[in-house]
């Protein structure tokens, strides 16, 4: 049988799950659907997702590095960055803004320094 890739996960490294609550799921609306600890004194390890797109945050020092980027292909960016902008988020304001490789893009930098770039293809851009 051939192999089938059927999803990649980002692990995005965090140090603090209650600011990561705040950014991820009371700013860009993600919702928290599994959470894990070995015990009350672990690093936090949790799922978020929001309309197809799931990410997994970690407190553990050796899962990955601080200060990614994740690139992300979607549809209806203008819905997005309005819905996102209208929250309030006191520490961030992403712009909306046109690319040089023919997209649209709201870029956001999470508490932790990790960056995820949401990007929609431009309507007279060939597909990617």
């Amino acid at each position: 049988m051939s192999p089938r890739f059927l999803a990649s996960i980002p692990l995005m490294r965090i140090f603090d799950v209650s600011k990561a609550r705040d950014f991820y799921c009371n700013f860009l609306g993600f919702q928290v659907d599994w959470e894990h600890r070995f015990d009350e004194s672990s690093p936090g390890y949790l799922q978020v997702s929001r309309d197809g797109l799931t990410l997994h945050l970690t407190e553990h020092h050796g899962d990955c590095c601080p200060g990614s980027t994740v690139f992300v292909w979607m549809e209806g960016i203008e819905d997005f960055h309005q819905n996102i902008t209208s929250r309030g988020y006191g520490y961030m304001r992403p712009a909306l803004e046109n690319t040089s490789y023919g997209s649209r893009c709201v870029e956001v930098t999470d508490p932790f320094g990790n960056r995820i770039r949401f990007n929609e293809a431009a309507s007279d851009s060939p597909s990617r």
